[in-house]
């Protein structure tokens, strides 16, 4: 092998670990922005948490957080469910009611329109066993975990067992909710930073 063979080879790797390297840093990016512009600019809700298992709740440094609008009412759902059985998604409406709480005023397996004085949260796939569902259907929103400091999760576990823990959120246009304060006894205890 030549040299000038050697040169080329050498070149063609320094130039596909730039390439790799750029695309890897321009996806980071646009995960970061895309969470970042929701929190900026989304629609806000105020999200009450239902109990979830204590041993369950705080596991590291994340909480496991678990919502009364997880469990979506069948009867709320417009067009109702679906006959074939499979991964489906719910948009979930939401207004704020009693104590500034948002709850769930419709549901539907179609896109539904905006409305003044309402949030639409985007559910994420789960399995639908079609008319064989029960009477609820259990979603998540991508929002059920919550990153606290080191250490300083024990106080959250003691304010949610006296059920005072509450989220606020913020939703993009295309549904997807991001957590923007968690709130114990209604004042902000870890603030959401964009970036």
């Amino acid at each position: 092998m030549s040299i000038f063979t050697r040169q080329n080879s050498g070149r063609r790797y320094v130039v596909a670990a730039i390439i790799v390297a750029a695309l890897q840093t321009a996806v980071l990016g646009y995960v970061i922005e895309s969470r970042a512009s929701i929190l900026r600019s989304g629609a806000d809700a105020l999200l009450k948490t239902a109990p979830v298992d204590p041993r369950d709740f705080l596991r590291g440094d994340y909480v496991v957080l678990n919502y009364d609008i997880s469990s979506v009412p069948v009867a709320s759902i417009v067009g109702g469910v679906p006959q074939d059985q499979g991964k489906k998604s719910l948009w979930v409406r939401l207004k704020p009611g009693e104590g500034g709480f948002s709850g769930i005023v419709e549901s539907s397996f179609e896109r539904l329109p905006e409305q003044p004085g309402t949030v639409v949260l985007h559910s994420r796939p789960f399995y639908s066993y079609g008319p064989n569902s029960a009477d609820h259907i259990r979603v998540e929103y991508g929002i059920e975990r919550y990153y606290v400091p080191e250490g300083q999760g024990t106080a959250l576990e003691k304010a949610r067992q006296g059920g005072d823990v509450s989220i606020a959120i913020r939703v993009g246009s295309d549904g997807t909710a991001q957590i923007r304060s968690l709130l114990v006894d209604g004042k902000p205890a870890y603030d959401e930073p964009l970036y």
